[in-house]
């Protein structure tokens, strides 16, 4: 038998020690030094690719660690690391498949649990909530898997079994934040006043924020289930101000990137847009805030015969990132002058990707099918370039109860504006001036649906928005309630119900303690 050799190299040493510190440019640094003198070494294009990861720079990270496997590199740790950048590049099948290879080359529960989580991202729920109970059962007790389980059970509608995995992770760590917070997310009152009691304690203990802030969120909303709203408000507002500290959003950038759209796109950049079709399907696009009721409306819309629900998306985002940061290695690149740079082929070859991953999540050959990313309400002008066949429908909640819901929900860094009140204002601004301008340079490319106006007579404006999609009324549109589908949304239990009014001004018990939100919203608050 022939022992392996592993050679130490000093400055590769030196950029791990740099990369664990979070000083990534100067550990690249170190790597291509290295491979100035070691060209195409397996273990400096493997840490370069980990470096691009860190980075996000998830198209040069594959890049370099498919030419550290093509050199020779034998290290089980460049596999799973070009998982990881498969996966966060939405491309799921290639990273399940190599997951899964990697965990029969050597068992690892991290790995099955990474298969099961591809597998609930492309929407077979049964699948992943089969490895989720495996894993609870045969390997050693971890938190995050038994939580994993109960979002699974959750989605499928078993409520009952949701809250039981929530509560055994509670029986063993008490502190852990995020089963709190997956039991309070869940619709019904399930949090008791020793729960309350619990919750307090962990707090007055725990020294993690990962735990901290998603208590300060569950202790919030069982308290305000109790009307004591200016708790509620303080735990709320300590839960969000550590997220915002943590995560450091600008909401300059938004504004910015709306700015950019409003000057440069007008009616004859729409006009010059290809109409040519992609593909047979005709994808609909449910473009909102979080918290809107986009989930209502997919419901509602995926029980017509002719449509087809398939839940949140992600890859028009994926697939605009990755062009994006190619683009980008040239020098700034906005996004309209990146959807006029398309040529008709690479516009069309990004449209049938978008198709060909949006396929994956089908069960049916009918005619239409909905995304409803809520945040794509920013993506639409490059979604039309790539798809010109798709519809967008705009379901606007009002400003106040959207933005405060916003506020009150553990969202993760993916909706980064949600925990400041001025932040989650200026983004729903932003969102009504894109929808606006939208409607001056492209009038009926969105049709736009009252959150309000449909849960209190909701068949006038599903005729108006089935009439957008050239669609004849179907009487199932308002028995949504009986549709049989997994629902990975916070609304998952909501929309299991006939229509109600839950929810509406939730906002008023705490008007007082919102001035920087009204100031930022300004006319468009009640």
């Amino acid at each position: 038998m022939t022992a392996t050799t592993i050679t130490f190299y000093p400055l590769l040493g030196m950029a791990s020690d740099l990369a664990a510190a979070g000083r990534y440019d100067e550990a690249a640094q170190q790597v291509i030094a290295h491979l100035r003198s070691h060209p195409e070494e397996p273990q400096g294009l493997a840490k370069l690719g980990e470096i691009a990861m860190r980075l996000g720079a998830l198209g040069q990270a594959e890049h370099f660690l498919r030419r550290a496997l093509a050199a020779g590199g034998r290290d089980i740790e460049i596999r799973r690391f070009l998982a990881s950048v498969l996966d966060q590049q939405e491309r799921l099948t290639e990273a399940g498949e190599l997951y899964a290879a990697l965990d029969q080359e050597a068992p690892d529960p991290r790995l099955s649990a990474l298969r099961a989580h591809i597998l609930d991202k492309l929407g077979r729920n049964a699948e992943a909530r089969t490895i989720h109970e495996q894993l609870t059962r045969d390997s050693a007790y971890d938190p995050r898997q038994w939580i994993a389980l109960g979002n699974s059970q959750r989605a499928a509608g078993d409520v009952d079994a949701a809250i039981a995995s929530y509560r055994h992770v509670i029986a063993r760590d008490e502190d852990f934040g995020e089963a709190w917070w997956a039991l309070a997310n869940i619709k019904s009152k399930v949090l008791t006043d020793d729960d309350v009691a619990a919750m307090q304690k962990a707090l007055a203990i725990a020294i993690d924020i990962r735990n901290i802030a998603p208590l300060h969120f569950a202790l919030a909303r069982a308290l305000h289930d109790r009307s004591r709203y200016a708790e509620a408000f303080d735990h709320y507002k300590q839960g969000n101000d550590l997220r915002a500290v943590d995560i450091g959003y600008d909401a300059r950038e938004l504004s910015a990137e709306v700015a950019e759209i409003e000057h440069a796109v007008d009616a004859a950049f729409i006009a010059s847009l290809d109409q040519r079709p992609i593909g047979d399907a005709v994808p609909i696009f449910i473009v909102s805030l979080p918290r809107s009721g986009s989930t209502l409306l997919e419901q509602m819309l995926g029980s017509h015969r002719a449509i087809e629900a398939v839940g949140e998306l992600p890859y028009a985002p994926a697939i605009l990132r990755s062009v994006m940061e190619m683009a980008t290695r040239r020098g700034q690149v906005t996004v309209p002058q990146l959807v006029a740079s398309l040529s008709a082929d690479q516009a069309a070859a990004m449209g049938q990707d978008y198709l060909r991953r949006a396929a994956m999540h089908r069960k049916t050959d009918r005619p239409f099918f909905i995304d409803k990313l809520p945040h794509n309400w920013s993506n639409i002008l490059f979604i039309r370039r790539i798809l010109p066949q798709a519809k967008f429908l705009d379901i606007r909640r009002p400003a106040m109860d959207c933005c405060f819901s916003n506020f009150t929900h553990s969202f993760s860094s993916a909706h980064a504006a949600s925990f400041r009140l001025a932040d989650i204002g200026q983004c729903y601004a932003d969102y009504v001036r894109l929808m606006a301008h939208l409607d001056r340079v492209a009038p009926g490319l969105v049709h736009h649906i009252d959150y309000a106006a449909l849960v209190d007579d909701a068949e006038p404006h599903l005729r108006g928005a089935l009439a957008h999609l050239g669609l004849e009324w179907d009487p199932s549109v308002l028995e949504f309630h009986t549709l049989d589908r997994v629902v990975r949304t916070p609304s998952s239990e909501q929309v299991r119900r006939p229509l109600n009014r839950d929810g509406m001004e939730i906002w008023r018990p705490y008007a007082e303690w919102l001035d920087p939100l009204r100031a930022t919203l300004g006319a468009l608050a009640e």
